[in-house]
């Protein structure tokens, strides 16, 4: 069972950072190469891009959701003490990833929609742009932040550290 519990635990720690990683080096900078804004020009590559990123946020979602769920598990059959700072570094990821899913993305969306709303002045449009290029790196920089939390997560969950709570009768036979 113990072996199970970790390979699940592994395994979604994998998912999770090997889906931030993914999205942020490879997904998400093809919807604005110049390839594809020859396929789907602006804003319409943004609006596509934007439907990948609520998919994405889902994944993020999920994947905490996941690890919550082995922390706890784990807690409860190995009856390990809680390590304060994986408790407090799942709690910030999986809050950054709840940020810029239901608070952060439905911004950018809007002020996207404003940046090429053509019935709006040339004003409105500048300082949307303005706005979206600033929450945009808002954005960006919170992605790093989780990734890093992820790559230390998946450190964590491949080297456990010491088993359980409590020390077996074993360990004081001489």
């Amino acid at each position: 069972m113990i072996g199970i519990l970790r390979f699940i635990g592994l395994l979604n720690a994998a998912v999770w950072l090997g889906a931030a990683v993914s999205f942020t080096v490879a997904v998400g900078p093809a919807f604005f190469s110049p390839e594809m804004k020859t396929m789907i020009p602006p804003p319409h590559n943004g609006v596509a891009a934007q439907i990948v990123i609520e998919r994405y946020f889902i994944l993020l979602n999920c994947c905490g959701g996941i690890a919550v769920l082995h922390w706890v598990v784990e807690k409860l059959y190995l009856g390990k003490m809680t390590e304060r700072f994986i408790l407090a570094l799942l709690g910030g990821t999986i809050s950054l990833s709840l940020i810029g899913g239901f608070w952060l993305q439905p911004k950018l969306k809007g002020l996207h929609r404003k940046k090429y709303d053509m019935r709006a002045t040339t004003e409105t449009r500048a300082v949307a742009d303005r706005s979206f290029k600033m929450w945009h790196g808002v954005s960006q920089t919170m992605n790093l932040v989780v990734m890093g939390g992820l790559l230390i997560y998946l450190w964590r969950v491949g080297n456990p550290g010491d088993g359980t709570r409590f020390v077996s009768a074993q360990k004081f036979r001489t």
